[in-house]
């Protein structure tokens, strides 16, 4: 829905049953679940050694928003659900208890003929009834950028008396990973979105961090503030949709490519990613 932001390259995996039923899913093991840092920056990270590579920093930024997602919650009265988390096996928990996370399943008409069936997820309530989203932006200063660019801003000066300042900053420098959480919050019904800032304890140590700030926002007040208009985000996905109902059964890979702005599908066989090695 978001993807016209996107820079770097990513790949989803459709089928299509004879029926006409389509699946949208993701290869396992692959780069989508990972957050990318500095995507649509004008120098984007380009660290070939070190902990500021485009890979490492991905990884840094996934765990950081994973762990923020559950340090915000209270330990006590946790809500439970009507069914139990579809994605936690007893036996292989090993005495571990599954994140504190709620799907819930929504439904969207297309148009007359066709409703999406979407996965969303739910991080915690807030005041008794609000259901909210939880994300993490995290502090990189490029290696190569001179101390006045625009793209350096130190949060630790900045984050109490210019918030504005460092969130437009990453606006510029995160548009993709902004606009995806945003359209999350917006497909879930969240009636809030806790972003928080976390930067790095020392600027070489990728393994300790520090929450500088934390900020609510209501899901369709910052979808306009970032310009991300939802019928826009829809009517890319129903593109999507219809492109692959004029097509035949079977399986299709959709590839942005890696060094032009532009979409590639490729059939591939029924069997492809399903290979146990």
């Amino acid at each position: 829905m978001t993807c016209t932001r996107s820079v770097f390259p990513w790949d989803l995996v459709i089928q299509k049953l004879p029926n006409g039923t389509l699946f949208f899913d993701k290869r396992d093991n692959s780069q989508f679940d990972y957050l990318t840092v500095h995507e649509t920056a004008y120098n984007p990270p380009a660290d070939e050694d070190g902990i500021n590579t485009p890979e490492r920093l991905g990884l840094e930024a996934t765990m950081i928003n994973q762990n923020f997602s559950q340090q915000i919650l209270k330990k006590a009265g946790r809500k439970e659900m009507d069914l139990p988390n579809p994605f936690y096996d007893d036996e292989d928990a090993d005495g571990m208890e599954p994140a504190s996370v709620a799907f819930r399943y929504r439904k969207f008409p297309i148009d007359d003929k066709t409703t999406v069936v979407v996965r969303t997820e739910l991080h915690g309530i807030v005041k008794g009834s609000q259901k909210m989203t939880a994300f993490a932006l995290n502090e990189y200063t490029p290696t190569n950028a001179p101390t006045n660019s625009p793209q350096v801003v130190n949060w630790r000066d900045k984050i109490d008396s210019q918030r504005g300042a460092v969130l437009a900053t990453e606006l510029k420098n995160n548009s993709f990973k902004l606009a995806k959480w945003t359209a999350q919050s917006l497909l879930a019904g969240a009636d809030q979105m806790k972003i928080g800032f976390v930067s790095r304890v020392a600027p070489k140590n990728a393994y300790e961090h520090v929450i500088l700030a934390t900020q609510f926002y209501r899901p369709k007040d910052f979808a306009t503030q970032i310009t991300l208009s939802e019928g826009q985000m829809w009517a890319v996905f129903r593109m999507f949709v219809h492109l692959f109902q004029k097509q035949e059964s079977g399986k299709y890979v959709l590839m942005r490519d890696p060094n032009h702005a532009q979409l590639k599908i490729f059939r591939v066989p029924p069997e492809t990613f399903e290979e146990e090695d």
